[in-house]
């Protein structure tokens, strides 16, 4: 495992399953047994992906009676939106050359 968080979270981020699970817990907490629900596989299985999204620092497992909600703690997510904002100069650079390239292929259209 990564000994930096970033790349302990974007190394949990990396499994489909496992942001699917962020994504469900975004709407609520859910116990084990729901989170299995929508996927072919055992609940053991899910509970490997919990273990990794847990150690992340993506979810938290609570208590309640017999039941152990997990819930997501979106707080690791906030240091990765940081990390992807810093390319976003690139992305405007990129796009502003994209338009002004396709406003001068129309204008040489128009010309003809």
């Amino acid at each position: 495992m990564a000994d930096d968080p970033l790349s302990t979270v974007f190394a949990a981020l990396a499994d489909p399953t496992r942001r699917a699970i962020l994504a469900r817990l975004a709407e609520g907490a859910a116990t084990v047994k729901e989170l299995s629900a929508p996927f072919a596989m055992s609940g053991p299985a899910v509970s490997k992906h919990l273990r990794v999204l847990e150690r992340a620092g993506l979810i938290v497992r609570g208590r309640d009676a017999q039941w152990r909600p997990c819930t997501l703690d979106a707080t690791p997510l906030r240091e990765v939106s940081e990390w992807a904002d810093g390319f976003r100069r690139f992305w405007d650079d990129s796009y502003r050359r994209l338009d002004a390239y396709l406003e001068r292929m129309k204008e040489q259209e128009d010309g003809h």
